[in-house]
């Protein structure tokens, strides 16, 4: 069997761990480390804390796989000392890779979204909130038939046709394709000088901007004619939705929906505001992992009634009454937790020896008694 190496387990993990699907935004994948390094043992935690680098000097592990990113900003210095720098520097010392999950995992199939939901009991869920990623592309190109499944799996191999768990997505229709061939010309099909008329098929397939050179390349070499035709353009495609939308299977009231949500969580209480407008008992409810406030519009848009996210803000809290939503905020960390022994469990099965630094905390978890708004 060959020796597992960083690169080969984040491949493993990409089909539970789509690292191309993060937010735009974010930081996603292998953000230290050797790619080649082998890869026997791992570790999984929220966020990389003192405790965590205190934990892995104990027992080190070969790689680190994080929810929340280390090195969120840009840096000048990596040096000894405390905060993201100096955790990021014990780190590569210990010859620890470390990979992010964070937006690809919150918005994947089984990932954070749907944690929060199962642990709240949300049935019959669909996602909401469609979050932007890296530039995406999508190659078109022009092919007999006879040679359209050659040049979609050279494009596979490349990088395009991936769209959530699934490989080698593509589209085809079939045409005509017409064209003069000038003198000096060597037309696989047709004939120089004639006004050709060819059955074509046309294939479209999305890829990563960062793939595009990769995939002209593969293009080139796969398409049997001399000068292939094709066209490259900037698409916003197949957006991962970072939330999810479902019913509650018991019909609760507004004060005693904040009870299951802070029991649930395992919390002594929740900021609540808006809920006297939230007075539908099984309406529909909407849960973000981490900051949601942003999504509020999208929640409503999905049908949702009451809101279940992190560090809302005043104005946040506001906006979802005008929309005629309540919001339940239990904090930051505690809307993510529950998708945390999933990273865990993911990761377990790729790397049989993967520690469990999941409990240790992230940061402090604050808990308010709000009142109703």
């Amino acid at each position: 069997m060959a020796e597992l190496t960083v690169t080969a387990a984040l491949q493993e993990l990409s089909s539970s761990i789509p690292w191309h699907q993060a937010a735009d935004w974010d930081v996603s994948g292998l953000t230290l480390g050797d790619p080649q390094q082998p890869v026997r043992t791992a570790a999984v935690c929220h966020e990389v804390t003192l405790e965590v680098a205190a934990a892995l000097a104990e027992e080190p592990v070969d790689l680190l796989v994080t929810y929340h990113p280390l090195l969120f900003r840009p840096v000048r210095t990596l040096r000894a000392g405390g905060g993201p720098e100096g955790l990021a520097f014990r780190l590569i010392r210990m010859g620890t890779a470390l990979a992010v999950a964070h937006t690809a995992f919150d918005a994947c199939p089984g990932g954070a979204a749907d944690a929060l939901a199962d642990r709240l009991g949300l049935r019959e869920t669909t996602g909401f909130g469609p979050m932007e990623t890296a530039p995406q592309i999508k190659v078109v190109t022009f092919v007999p038939a006879s040679h359209a499944e050659e040049v979609a799996e050279a494009l596979a191999s490349a990088g395009a046709g991936r769209i959530g768990n699934y490989r080698g997505c593509s589209y085809r229709s079939e045409g005509v394709g017409a064209f003069v061939a000038a003198a000096g010309a060597a037309p696989v099909v047709g004939e120089a000088g004639e006004d050709n008329r060819v059955p074509e098929v046309r294939l479209e397939m999305v890829a990563p901007v960062s793939a595009r050179d990769k995939l002209v390349a593969a293009l080139a070499r796969a398409h049997p004619y001399e000068e292939p035709a094709f066209d490259i353009y900037p698409v916003s495609a197949n957006l991962p939705r970072v939330g999810r939308v479902g019913f509650l299977d018991m019909k609760l009231s507004p004060e005693r929906s904040a009870r299951h949500v802070a029991g649930t969580l395992g919390l002594e209480a929740v900021r609540c505001g808006g809920m006297d407008v939230y007075s539908e008992y099984g309406a529909q409810v909407a849960v973000a992992p981490g900051s949601g406030g942003a999504w509020l519009t999208s929640a409503a848009a999905a049908g949702a009634r009451l809101v279940v996210t992190g560090d809302v803000s005043h104005h946040q809290m506001a906006q979802a009454r005008h929309l005629g939503m309540g919001v339940i905020d239990p904090g930051h960390a505690a809307t993510e937790a529950p998708g945390m022994k999933r990273l865990w469990k993911v990761v377990s099965e790729v790397i049989p020896h993967t520690l469990d630094l999941t409990g240790l905390s992230p940061g402090p978890r604050i808990r308010i008694r709000g009142s109703w708004r």
